[in-house]
C-alpha cells in the first residue's frame, strides 16, 4: 500500500512548485470557498426539501490552471508560437511531458473537487437530518445524488473523432444524463436531464451566467437593496460579512428562465428549485 502511495506521489514531484498544494487541500477538504459558491436548501414544485451545493476545488484547480499556463507560454515562445500571448490560449502538446503532467494535475483537481461536494453534502444532509427530527420530530430520507463537473477538459470521442472538450461554465449533459444548473441567490435553480446534442459536444450552461461583474454589482445594487429583497422572497442567507452580498446578488445574473427557454434543445427541465435558506463563504 505505502509503495502504490509512493508511486502516485512521483508523478506529481515534477512539478515541485505544485506540491505545497496537496498538504493544503487535506485542510480544506469539506469547505465550501467564496465567490459564487454556496449552499443552499431549495424547494421544488412538490414542496420536497432539496440541498444543492454549488463549489470546486478550493483554489487547487486554479493554481494548477495558472501554473501550466505560464509554463506554456515560456514553451510558446520557444516554439515560436503564433498565437498572441495576449490571447491567453498557450498550448502544450498532449503528447509532451508537460501535456502529460498538466492531464494528472487537472483530473487530480477534479477528484478533489468532487470528494470536497460529496463530504459537504454528506455533512449538510446529516445536520439537516438531525434538526428536523429534533425539532418536527420527523424521519428524513434523502433521493438522488448528483455530483457533476463544470470548468475542466475530457478526451471524449465527437463526430466518430477523439477530442479534448473544454467546458468552461458548462457541464456535461449527455442523453439521459442528470445535472444541475443554478440560478442565483433568491432565484431558481434546475435540475435536467440531457438531450446529448451532438452540436454543442453535449453540453448545457452550468448556471444563469452573471449580467454585471462582481464590482459591477457591488457599485449596482446596496447592501440594503439586496437584503430586503432577500426577505421579501423569504430567504434566510447565512453569511459573516453582508459587505460584498451584492456581488452574488439575484439581480446580478441572467434571468434563469430566459436561460433554460434558450438551452431547450440541450437539456429536459425534471425540477424547478427555488431557494429557501442560503449559506455563502
Amino acid at each position: 500500500m505505502l509503495d502504490r502511495a509512493k508511486q502516485e506521489m512521483e508523478k506529481y514531484e515534477a512539478d515541485a512548485e505544485l506540491l505545497p498544494l496537496i498538504e493544503d487541500g487535506y485542510f480544506q477538504l469539506g469547505s465550501l470557498g467564496g465567490g459564487n459558491h454556496f449552499i443552499e436548501l431549495q424547494e421544488n414544485q412538490d414542496g420536497y426539501l432539496c440541498i444543492m451545493i454549488h463549489s470546486g476545488s478550493r483554489h487547487l484547480g486554479k493554481s494548477v490552471c495558472d501554473y501550466f499556463h505560464k509554463k506554456a507560454n515560456e514553451l510558446n515562445r520557444r516554439w515560436y508560437s503564433e498565437v498572441k500571448e495576449e490571447y491567453r490560449l498557450a498550448f502544450l502538446p498532449v503528447q509532451t511531458e508537460e501535456g502529460q503532467q498538466y492531464i494528472r494535475w487537472m483530473n487530480l483537481s477534479m477528484d478533489y473537487a468532487f470528494e470536497n461536494r460529496k463530504r459537504m453534502l454528506e455533512k449538510t444532509c446529516r445536520i439537516v437530518k438531525e434538526l428536523i427530527g429534533k425539532h418536527a420530530g420527523l424521519t428524513v430520507e434523502f433521493g438522488e445524488e448528483i455530483n457533476c463537473h463544470h470548468n475542466y477538459a475530457a478526451l471524449e470521442n465527437h463526430y466518430r473523432a477523439n477530442v479534448w472538450v473544454h467546458r468552461k461554465g458548462a457541464t456535461r449533459v449527455r442523453e439521459g444524463e442528470m445535472a444541475v444548473i443554478p440560478g442565483a441567490m433568491g432565484s431558481y435553480s434546475y435540475v435536467v436531464e440531457g438531450k446529448g446534442n451532438p452540436e454543442t459536444f453535449c453540453s448545457s450552461s452550468h448556471g444563469a451566467g452573471r449580467n454585471y461583474s462582481r464590482s459591477g454589482a457591488m457599485k449596482e445594487f446596496s447592501i440594503e437593496k439586496v437584503m430586503v429583497d432577500l426577505k421579501e422572497r423569504g430567504v434566510v442567507l447565512g453569511k459573516r460579512k453582508k459587505n460584498d452580498v451584492a456581488e452574488e446578488c439575484r439581480f446580478a445574473y441572467k434571468d434563469i428562465d430566459q436561460v433554460m427557454a434558450q438551452q431547450s434543445d440541450l437539456v429536459t427541465p425534471v425540477r424547478k428549485l427555488k431557494t429557501v435558506g442560503v449559506v455563502k463563504g
